[in-house]
């Protein structure tokens, strides 16, 4: 299985088991050099934001994935994760609705996680 599919799948795990929100996966490879995937996923509270990148973070180390950096972690309203090809945005509720990532890369195509 292709390393880029297993770590978005990882990754999706451990937000759902975090009890993310709304975890959204956008494959942006056709419209963008930056990383094949985008996962986009909301948290009620600061405290579940980082609950949640540390969730994903330590799955994804465990699974031999090296995270190239993180933003974001003392705000805990918006934490951006790059693992090269995948970036994980987690937002608190009211700056994903801000930001609203999904329109801006609507050009990227929604992809079900469990097609992977």
């Amino acid at each position: 299985m292709n390393d880029v599919k297993e770590l978005v799948k990882l990754a999706c795990g451990a937000l759902e088991e975090k009890k993310a929100q709304d975890i959204t996966v956008l494959d942006i490879s056709q419209v963008s050099v930056i990383a094949d995937y985008f996962i986009i996923a909301s948290a009620d509270n600061e405290r579940q934001v980082s609950a949640l990148c540390d969730g994903v973070d330590e799955v994804l180390y465990k699974a031999g994935f090296e995270r190239r950096s993180m933003e974001g972690y003392q705000t805990k309203t918006w934490i951006l994760m790059d693992y090269n090809d995948v970036i994980i945005h987690i937002f608190n509720r009211e700056d994903r609705l801000f930001y609203d990532l999904e329109r801006i890369w609507r050009d990227g195509k929604r992809v079900d996680v469990s097609e992977l």
